[in-house]
This record gives structure tokens, C-alpha cells and sequence, in this order.
């Protein structure tokens, strides 16, 4: 009865904005741009080698895949709400895990992150389509790039120098950011999300909803675009600086290299104005087809350095263009009943492209140098530029509706 008497505002959550899923993205930006540069440096310091730093991270992505695809189920069990709290509150034990600095310690603080990844990516992506028009996708992705920039920008160099002067000082200020994420959804009072009612009937497997991912072309072309993309990004980040340090540039050039590159995701609400007015179509063909020319160039012109990392830092204008509007294939061609199960799907290109990028550069280091690591990527972009030709020529182009509203191709 008490409830009666409470304010309206406290009883009933106002309809989030394309400007709170923003701040949302930003918030965890801030938590995994301190790790990106720092985790990898941490992880080599407590194993002491290359090879067990790699081997770690292939595990790691392995967990994260199966575990980014349990998280549909769970949600039939427990509330989307308390499931994206769990995620938060991994990245809170992968932190602790870090800090004690053990080699165990770090390869566990590895997993939990990588978890604490996945999970709260599939909660997000669910939330955002439940509440974000379809016409507004494409702004909404947008947006979130730009509230991310910063922290993206910021936090690879921050935290590589906070590491150097005190190893725990990154981690603990990734779980306050962490801390500050988990605060801010719950003042947000997301919930779980709109229900979408279905026929009654058994609990979904786990892994049963793949089967109607793979009988949808376009969510596997979405899904593949968003797996060449973050090889692209894999290569960039990992590949560039050992490139760097190999040629005898230093282990600084590809850190700034990132961190600039990290800065153009400013300018994502003016690269997916600029997409949006060609077509979703036209502008994944020309951002995929540019990137991998321009890292075919960086692997044929390896024998100066610098003209390989300035075709490299090129190539990653065009990587920023994709996260900008390399999503909408897939976002734009999911059917509301299936948000929470597609989400899953769509959130494992990150986990995909960490086994498919550290194993491919594998295979290709037995029978080639370092730079044809370049190319092995271009080559996977290059097959996306001719995949992305059998979009629709309309997809996220606004036209009218019978009923004289604006709609989305």
C-alpha cells in the first residue's frame, strides 16, 4: 500500500535514452581501455614468456566464447537485470586477481575479464535493442563511439605509465570504473528489458538457437563483417607494435599509434552521418576494401618501417568507420523475439577473431616474416568488401512508410 504514496518517477523507470546506452559504453570503455595495453604487459610479466602469453589468451578466448553463449540461457533463469550485475561484478574479481600478480593469478584474472566481457556485451546489446528504434541504430552506435573515445584514447597510455610506477594502481582504478558502471545501471533502472511473449513451450537449449542463426544469411554477413573488423583491430594492436620494436622504431610507436587512432572515435557521429547519406551498403564496401588495400600496402612496403606504420594508422581510420556502421547489418536484420539469443551470437566476433587472429599469425610465422601478418588480414577484409556486395542497396537508408512515417530499409 505504501507504493501508492511513492513520487511517479520513482515507480515507474522513464524509457532510457540513445544518450544512457552512451553513457553505459563509455563507463565500460573506461574499464577496458586501462586493460587493453596493461593486461598483456602484466600477463607476460608473471608468466615470463611469449608463448605462454599467447597460450593464455587462446584460452581465454575460448572460455569467453562458450561463456558469451550460456548467457541467453541464464537469462531464462535469472533476471537480465541481476545477470548484468554478475558481469560488472567479474570485472571486479578479474581486478582482485590481478592485483595479487601470480602467474595463476593473472592467467584467472585473464578469464574473469574476458567473461566479465562477454556477458555484460550481450546484456547491453539485448537492452539497446529493446529500446532503440531500428531508424536510430546507426545514431545510437554513433554516439557510444564518441563517449568512448576518450577513455579509449586515454586509457592505453595511462595505464601502461600507472603500471610502470605501481603494477596494482591500473587494476584498482578499472574496478573503480567498474564499480562506477554497476552504480550507474542501476540508476538507470533498466530492468530486464521489454518481454516479448511467446507460445509456451520448453526451455531453449543453450545452443539451439545457433541453428536459426545459421538459417538467416544476413546475420552470418553481419556477424562475419563484426569477426573481420576486430582481426583488423587484433592485428593493429597487437601485431603493429612488435612490428615496431622488430623494425627498430621502439615499443612507444604502436602505443601512440593506438592511442591516435583511438582519437578519430571522435568523429564517429560524423563518419555515420557521412555512411548513413551513401548507405549502409556503399559504406562497408568502401571502408572494408580501403582497409585491406591499405594493409596490403603495409605488408609490401615493410622494408620502411615508417611507411608501414603510416599505412597501418591509415588503415585504422577505415577500422573506426566500421565500428561505426559495420554493426547495422546484423543489428538492423535481428527479429525482436530473438534479441537476448542473437546478442549472444553477434557479441562471440570478439572471442572469434581472438582464437581466429593469434592462430592464423601463428600459421603464418612458420613460413613467412612478421609483415605477412598485413596481408593475411587484408586478404579477410578484402573477402568481407565482396561479401558486403550482396547487401541490400537500401539497408539503413530512411524512406516512407505507407502510412507517411519514416521507417528503416
Amino acid at each position: 500500500m505504501a507504493l501508492r504514496y511513492l513520487p511517479l518517477h520513482l515507480k515507474h523507470a522513464a524509457t532510457p535514452r540513445i544518450e544512457h546506452f552512451a553513457l553505459l559504453a563509455g563507463i565500460e570503455a573506461s574499464v577496458r581501455g586501462m586493460l587493453v595495453s596493461t593486461m598483456p604487459l602484466a600477463v607476460y610479466q608473471s608468466l615470463g614468456d611469449a608463448q605462454a602469453t599467447s597460450a593464455a589468451y587462446f584460452a581465454a578466448g575460448i572460455v569467453a566464447l562458450g561463456w558469451g553463449l550460456m548467457v541467453p540461457w541464464a537469462t531464462q533463469y535469472i533476471p537480465r537485470r541481476w545477470v548484468y550485475t554478475g558481469g560488472c561484478l567479474l570485472y571486479l574479481v578479474g581486478m582482485l586477481l590481478a592485483i595479487l600478480g601470480t602467474g595463476w593469478s593473472m592467467v584467472l584474472a585473464l578469464f574473469a575479464n574476458a567473461m566479465a566481457t562477454a556477458t555484460t556485451f550481450v546484456c547491453f546489446s539485448a537492452y539497446m535493442l529493446d529500446y532503440v528504434q531500428r531508424a536510430q541504430l546507426g545514431r545510437s552506435q554513433s554516439v557510444q563511439m564518441a563517449y568512448a573515445a576518450a577513455p579509449w584514447s586515454i586509457g592505453p597510455l595511462l595505464g601502461v605509465w600507472l603500471h610502470e610506477h605501481w603494477a596494482p594502481a591500473p587494476f584498482l582504478l578499472a574496478g573503480g570504473f567498474a564499480l562506477l558502471l554497476l552504480g550507474t545501471f542501476w540508476a538507470l533502472r533498466l530492468g530486464n528489458g521489454r518481454q516479448i511473449v511467446r507460445a509456451r513451450g520448453p526451455a531453449v537449449n543453450p545452443l539451439g538457437y545457433l541453428g536459426r542463426f545459421f538459417r538467416q544469411p544476413r546475420l552470418i554477413a553481419g556477424w562475419f563483417f563484426a569477426v573481420m573488423r576486430s582481426c583488423g583491430w587484433w592485428v593493429y594492436i597487437v601485431y603493429l607494435p612488435i612490428f615496431c620494436v622488430e623494425a627498430g622504431l621502439g615499443d612507444k610507436v604502436g602505443g601512440i599509434a593506438l592511442s591516435l587512432s583511438n582519437a578519430l572515435l571522435f568523429g564517429a557521429p560524423a563518419i555515420n552521418r557521412m555512411a548513413r547519406a551513401l548507405s549502409v551498403r556503399l559504406a562497408v564496401r568502401v571502408a572494408f576494401f580501403a582497409c585491406g588495400a591499405l594493409m596490403l600496402g603495409a605488408a609490401l612496403l615493410s622494408f620502411l618501417p615508417w611507411v608501414t606504420v603510416v599505412l597501418c594508422f591509415g588503415a585504422s581510420f577505415f577500422l573506426v568507420a566500421l565500428d561505426a556502421v559495420g554493426g547495422l547489418p546484423f543489428l538492423m536484420s535481428v527479429k525482436p523475439s530473438e534479441r537476448t539469443e542473437m546478442s549472444a551470437v553477434y557479441s562471440s566476433y570478439r572471442d572469434v577473431s581472438g582464437i581466429l587472429t593469434p592462430g592464423a599469425a601463428w600459421l603464418v610465422l612458420f613460413v613467412a616474416p612478421l609483415p605477412a601478418i598485413f596481408a593475411a588480414a587484408a586478404a579477410g577484409l578484402f573477402a568481407s568488401w565482396a561479401i558486403a556486395g550482396r547487401l541490400h542497396p537500401r539497408l539503413g537508408a530512411e524512406r516512407p512508410s505507407h502510412g507517411g512515417e519514416a521507417r528503416t530499409a
